[in-house]
């Protein structure tokens, strides 16, 4: 999700809050002969991203483990650090469905949208959440379009459940309609792509909504921000009284919405659909 989103730094920087401008789109205007031209005066919203989130990840390697096991010990620890807080990062971005679409910021989602027509309100503890169809992804990228998204940049983020529906949907995996040969063939790489111009990722880590739902989502890159003052730091301690090496690794970020859609300035572009578990 890091990768997906709006990425800022703020590394080497004070201060706890990022105030990142939302202008407000202009319009044209005539220029009559001989009058001055329209000023179009500064009506500018702003989101604020709090950095608030400070994770770690430590482990104590005591000497005789040290001693013992193998060297490339250290570095599994290590590359479970980066996998541990890199995980918890995709936790919070995708967390942020929860407010998308104006969103009460709860596993509700009275926000989303059923995955078999794009259309019906997702009832919050219902099972009426209903798997991904071609119809209900066509609909979801209309949402998008009529909030005039950029036609690059969009992603749609599945759970396990919803790729085993995608792969299952001749139309996104057959030679016959996506042209694709050989290798490049879903059927033999596992691999859905692009689905109407829109990368499909498939994560574990989708929320689960009230009700036992999974939620996909569907938006643009410009929709989150995801603002790092310090990037994962790893640092060690010898520490005697444990006869062993602490090690510690951190981050320090924050993440918000920039259309959320409850600013004139910016309509939503993040969207939660309601899958299947």
């Amino acid at each position: 999700m890091a990768n997906l989103v709006k990425r800022m730094s703020m590394k080497g920087k004070k201060g706890d809050t990022v105030h990142i401008p939302v202008p407000v789109r202009g319009t044209a205007a005539a220029k009559a002969a001989n009058t001055a031209v329209t000023i179009q005066y500064n009506t500018e919203q702003e989101v604020a991203v709090s950095i608030n989130k400070h994770y770690e990840y430590s482990r104590l390697i005591e000497d005789i483990v040290s001693k013992q096991a193998l060297a490339s010990l250290r570095q599994f620890y290590t590359s479970e650090a980066g996998y541990a807080l890199a995980r918890q990062k995709d936790s919070d971005l995708i967390l942020l469905g929860r407010s998308s679409n104006n969103g009460a910021g709860t596993a509700a989602y009275a926000n989303a949208y059923i995955g078999g027509d794009g259309s019906t309100a997702y009832t919050s503890g219902s099972p009426n959440a209903s798997a991904l169809t071609d119809a209900g992804i066509r609909r979801m990228i209309q949402r998008l379009d009529d909030n005039d998204a950029p036609m690059e940049d969009r992603v749609l983020v599945v759970p396990p459940s919803s790729r085993n529906t995608l792969m299952g949907i001749s139309r996104f995996t057959e030679q016959a309609f996506v042209g694709e040969v050989g290798n490049g063939n879903t059927i033999r790489n596992g691999k859905i792509g692009d689905v109407y111009g829109v990368e499909v990722f498939v994560t574990p880590n989708c929320d689960t909504a009230t009700g036992s739902a999974r939620i996909a989502l569907m938006f643009h890159k410009d929709a989150a921000v995801l603002v790092e003052q310090m990037g994962v730091r790893a640092q060690t301690q010898y520490k005697q009284e444990y006869l062993g090496d602490l090690f510690t690794a951190d981050t320090l970020y924050g993440v918000q919405l920039l259309r959320k859609g409850d600013l004139a300035a910016a309509p939503a572009t993040m969207f939660p659909i309601a899958v299947p578990a």
